[in-house]
């Protein structure tokens, strides 16, 4: 997987037109993720976006053209892919955009890997 331009522009123009101002950009997951208030929300990766759904996580993987992400062989909750077939429609897009938003309010952020001492 790569990233996709394309698809982190439409994702950065979706967050600039919603308002959110304190989003961080960091390559992660093979592609570009779009941190809001220091929390990962959104990503775009190959043409599919990696989306942080929270408690919907189990629901949102009845619909056809979502998958859940696998990492080391576990799949984690709260987060899901959702196809390219599924961004080609704008309501459909800004729904995944809009649900990761309501999530990233009550979701951790993960904490940063402290190195030891004299390491």
């Amino acid at each position: 997987m790569a990233l996709n331009e394309a698809l982190a522009n439409r994702i950065r123009e979706a967050l600039f037109n919603k308002g959110i101002t304190n989003v961080e950009e960091k390559k992660m997951f093979s592609g570009m993720c779009f941190m809001v208030d220091g929390k990962m929300c959104v990503c775009a990766s190959d043409d599919e976006m990696l989306c942080r759904v929270g408690p919907m996580y189990l629901e949102a993987l009845e619909i056809h053209g979502i998958r859940g992400m696998i990492r080391n062989g576990k799949p984690l909750k709260d987060y899901i892919y959702v196809s390219p077939e599924l961004l080609n429609d704008d309501k459909t897009f800004n729904y995944w955009i809009d649900t990761s938003l309501a999530f990233n309010k009550f979701a951790k952020a993960t904490k940063s890997k402290k190195t030891k001492a004299g390491s």
